[in-house]
């Protein structure tokens, strides 16, 4: 996924923590991987990520002091950073050949990877380990082949501000788009707060997949035909029927072409509008800055007749290998340490996620109980972002904006906006 579908629903803890990691991935993408033995006859695996800052201190050091203690022989270097300067970092060293033994991925990054020869082809090291890939809730594959596992999954439901519902006389969230619209409505006419927040900032592209088609997937639709663009297609077409149609009756909060995700949410948390689509990682954040606020969590509302699986938007903290790492074996048992269930639900429950293995727990004991209604809203569904692994997916979402906002201007219709999108989107694949 892209740099704000993980930037949104995590926030980094200390500028120094960042400083400092920055510079030391930098002299790492200068300098190659350091993954060879040590003084001692370890094996040092670098690991490139921008979890740790966004964890309790000590969290993800203490699973590599357990890894350690259970693989002798094996040390593991973190190498830790804003997500930004972690970006930065493996995609120079992507075109060096220098990325670290394993690396922390962003679903959007991965098809670029993998095209480059930088990350390793999981399905093969699966195999050689006589890995049973059949404990993974997803995989991302590039022409058959895993390149990338979610290790944790952050999702995005509806959120609701229940006291401006209340005041409008809306008894419930809504659950359906009739409901949502109506509901909307009359927050917009009785109370002084938006209906909807929508921001379509192009700076901050992946509010497409995060605001717009997490709608059509809500309601198990699809932008893709076998892998291939088919943004044109009817789903896709209502969605924006449906957004325009609520944006042209000033059910939309103002200034939504220039809103990023952030601006939403601190719109939302200061009551100035009552329902967003946004990253669960946004509750605490919510909480801390406005304790008082009293909100619910439920199902982005779907179509009105469906009755299916509802597809559940969601980003990831995703993990690969380095192609050019010298230790893909080792490697390969820190990805298999982390995706193993206990480790796994631990590493969810601290970072207010939902596990990559199907069989781990998270524990939301002593959590808000929002936690725990998210974790039922997750299991009722299936995830869904099918910008995951595509090619230039950022860009992919930016043409997709620049034509919707287009289209809600008034400037050209639905279907014109669409065969545009399809045109530009099947030039790059």
């Amino acid at each position: 996924m892209s740099k704000e579908a993980r930037t949104t629903h995590r926030a980094v803890r200390a500028i120094g923590v960042g400083i400092a990691a920055f510079s030391l991935l930098a002299v790492a993408g200068c300098s190659g991987s350091s993954s060879g033995d040590d003084a001692g006859g370890d094996v040092t695996l670098e690991f490139a990520q921008w979890w740790e800052p966004e964890l309790p201190d000590g969290a993800l050091r203490g699973m590599m002091d357990q890894f350690e203690e259970e693989n002798p022989g094996i040390k593991v270097e973190l190498l830790s950073g804003p997500y930004a300067s972690t970006k930065e970092q493996l995609f120079a060293g992507a075109a060096a050949g220098t990325m670290s033994d394993v690396v922390g991925l962003d679903g959007a990054w991965v098809n670029d990877f993998s095209k480059q020869g930088a990350i390793a082809d999981l399905t093969e090291l699966m195999a050689d380990n006589d890995y049973d890939d059949s404990v993974l809730a997803s995989q991302i594959k590039i022409d058959g082949s895993t390149y990338m596992i979610p290790v944790v999954n952050f999702v995005y439901p509806l959120f609701t501000n229940d006291d401006i519902l209340a005041d409008a006389g809306v008894a419930a969230p809504p659950t359906n788009r009739t409901e949502f619209e109506a509901a909307a409505k009359a927050i917009t006419d009785k109370t002084d707060a938006a209906g909807w927040g929508l921001p379509l900032s192009l700076e901050t592209p992946s509010v497409i997949q995060n605001n717009v088609m997490s709608w059509v997937w809500s309601s198990g639709g699809s932008m893709l035909d076998d892998g291939k663009p088919d943004v044109d297609n009817a789903e896709v077409a209502s969605i924006v029927e449906y957004v325009k149609g609520m944006y042209d009756d000033g059910l939309i909060a103002p200034g939504a072409f220039t809103a990023k995700e952030q601006d939403m949410v601190e719109e939302f948390t200061n009551g100035r509008i009552a329902m967003m689509v946004d990253s669960l990682a946004h509750i605490n954040q919510i909480r801390e800055t406005n304790p008082d606020l009293n909100f619910s969590i439920s199902s982005v509302p779907a179509k009105d007749d469906f009755t299916g699986d509802r597809g559940i938007p969601y980003a990831s903290w995703g993990i690969g290998v380095s192609d050019a790492s010298e230790h893909k074996t080792e490697a390969w048992k820190l990805v298999d340490f982390l995706m193993s269930e206990e480790v796994n639900a631990e590493l969810s429950t601290v970072a207010n996620a939902f596990p990559g293995n199907k069989n781990s727990t998270p524990d939301f004991a002593g959590k808000d109980e929002l936690f725990a209604k998210a974790f039922e809203i997750y299991q009722a569904g299936y995830p869904a972002n099918e910008f995951t692994g595509l090619p230039v997916a950022e860009e992919l979402m930016r043409q997709f904006d620049e034509q919707f906002q287009l289209t809600l201007n008034g400037d050209q219709s639905v279907d014109d906006m669409l065969a545009s999108v399809q045109e530009q989107w099947s030039s790059e694949f």
